[in-house]
């Protein structure tokens, strides 16, 4: 195997690499064909082989397997793709945070967030983050599950996540600040929760009821499944997936048969908003932490640095209050 040079290729990257050789990698990838590319991108498929050709000259290997089934990355394409996909959101991040600052604004951040954290958590740090004089931010909003933001601020879709940390969660050499835990409720409308809370948890009666739940492999999710199995029943079937914590609201208090278990801060929300009930039955047990993610070079940013701070202090606040576990 021929050595590889790394200071030789940082040379010749800084001296020759242009952003549109990163965009050509990222349409070779999408379309697996250097016809197509040409076709995309406006231009004769001669002058794409020779924009491959010099891309490949500068690591001193091929970054695409040809075959007749298409053109696919090599290992070190692979390596090369996901640099070029993050330099290009970073170009697009960097035009936005010149916007913010033009505006008078200090940076503006996207942030990723699973659904199931309390709004008056989020609320109280974007208020704070977005109002101070010192550092004044815009905050772009992204929700999905935790696996899903991950990914995004791996390839610096995302600047920050907020999250679940968790076993099953891909954290290598993401930086990682637990905050606080969260508690479970069992919530349903009003005239259910009457009924239940009169005797203690029957889960071979609980589970012919009509469960909203959030989607399979969420923590929420298999937590509910390991109560049932705890006690040798087979998990419920949902009626209906969701991770809208407002629709999961409006479902419960239209039907007296509709049941979830939600976090506390969340379930009492619900209850001011929705105008569900929670069902005061005790689990020994708590989801995992709400955590907020980072990419360890960008630590030091005064942006990040203002809103890991206002997260921290809304979250001890909840804590606090709701006599949960801060970490």
């Amino acid at each position: 195997m021929t050595a590889f040079d790394a200071d030789d290729v940082v040379r010749k990257l800084t001296q020759r690499l242009k952003m549109r050789h990163c965009l050509l990698l990222l349409r070779i990838e999408q379309h697996g064909s250097l016809t197509r590319v040409a076709e995309d991108m406006a231009t004769s498929q001669p002058a794409i082989t020779k924009t491959l050709a010099e891309l490949e000259a500068m690591f001193g290997a091929a970054l695409f397997d040809r075959s007749v089934r298409g053109m696919t990355p090599t290992p070190l394409g692979k390596a090369a793709l996901a640099r070029a996909r993050a330099m290009l959101h970073d170009l697009d991040h960097l035009a936005r945070d010149m916007e913010a600052v033009v505006a008078g604004h200090a940076a503006h951040l996207h942030a990723g967030v699973i659904p199931f954290i309390s709004g008056q958590v989020l609320s109280g740090a974007i208020l704070r983050a977005t109002s101070s004089d010192q550092q004044r931010l815009i905050m772009t909003l992204h929700e999905g599950d935790s696996h899903q933001l991950l990914a995004g601020l791996r390839d610096h879709t995302l600047d920050l996540v907020i999250g679940r940390a968790s076993a099953a969660a891909d954290i290598q050499g993401l930086h990682f600040d637990v905050l606080y835990t969260q508690q479970p409720r069992l919530i349903a409308s009003r005239r259910l929760a009457a009924q239940l809370a009169r005797r203690p948890p029957d889960w071979r009666e609980l589970v012919e009821l009509d469960w909203i739940l959030g989607a399979v492999h969420t923590p929420e999710r298999e937590q509910v499944s390991n109560i049932f199995l705890a006690a040798g029943i087979a998990p419920p079937t949902p009626i209906v997936e969701s991770y809208s914590t407002k629709l999961i609201g409006e479902l419960i208090v239209a039907n007296d048969k509709a049941i979830s278990i939600v976090p506390a801060d969340v379930a009492e929300e619900l209850v001011r908003i929705a105008g569900v009930a929670i069902v005061p039955y005790s689990f020994g047990w708590t989801l995992p932490p709400i955590t907020l993610f980072t990419r360890r070079e960008d630590l030091r940013h005064d942006a990040y640095a203002s809103f890991a701070d206002a997260l921290r202090q809304a979250g001890r606040q909840l804590a606090d209050r709701n006599g949960e576990r801060r970490l």
